[in-house]
């Protein structure tokens, strides 16, 4: 058995030292709340650097797609406890977007993504431009949001389309100059692999994680 001689009363810290301490954790907490954790995860930025960091514009990305998919769980429970007759229909055959005119440029890009992360692409397109393009995964559906934002214009968000699927093709139209394209992130549970396959006038794609 030890004996210990119990901490005198100077050693331990004064009530004020204690209080002081209590209220710059609660500030900094506070700082962090509203510069860093309010802009990523819920697109609100009160002080604006969530705007400067990019921040803002990933949280509103991310409430937008979580409110999307809420509202699938939803007609999914709905349609699982009052299901609707199957009418079985003629499949046409499937065929491939015309080439945009003045196509410049073709790609395909193959990215895997872990379950919940996320990535973002964009093609680098002017005013009135077009480019066809695809998109699939493995299995699984991918919550997207296709959309643009540019730099010179002091855009940071112009939605064009977003949901969840397992695939989605067409022809994307730049409403104006700057980068137009896609983010996508993994809700399914298990790691998936996406394919893009782009072919238009565009003059760089460029993958941002």
């Amino acid at each position: 058995m030890y004996n210990s001689n119990p901490p005198s009363k100077s050693d331990l810290p004064s009530t004020a030292k204690l209080v002081k301490s209590t209220i710059i954790a609660a500030l900094a907490a506070g700082v962090l709340l509203v510069t860093v954790v309010m802009p990523a995860e819920y697109g609100i930025d009160p002080t604006g650097i969530g705007k400067i960091t990019g921040l803002q514009k990933m949280g509103a990305i991310k409430t937008s797609l979580a409110k999307d998919a809420a509202e699938e769980k939803a007609k999914a429970l709905a349609a699982a406890t009052n299901p609707v007759p199957v009418v079985t229909e003629p499949v046409a055959e499937e065929t491939a977007p015309p080439p945009a005119p003045g196509a410049t440029q073709t790609d395909e890009t193959i990215f895997t993504l872990a379950p919940d992360a996320w990535t973002e692409i964009k093609l680098k397109m002017n005013k009135g431009a077009k480019a066809d393009y695809v998109w699939f995964t493995d299995g699984g559906r991918a919550n997207f949001d296709t959309h643009a934002d540019s730099k010179i214009l002091e855009i940071d968000y112009h939605n064009y389309a977003k949901g969840s699927k397992e695939r989605d093709e067409g022809v994307l139209e730049a409403a104006f100059d700057g980068g137009h394209g896609w983010f996508w992130r993994n809700r399914s549970g298990k790691t998936m692999t996406i394919t893009l396959q782009t072919n238009g006038a565009y003059s760089d794609i460029v993958v941002m994680d």
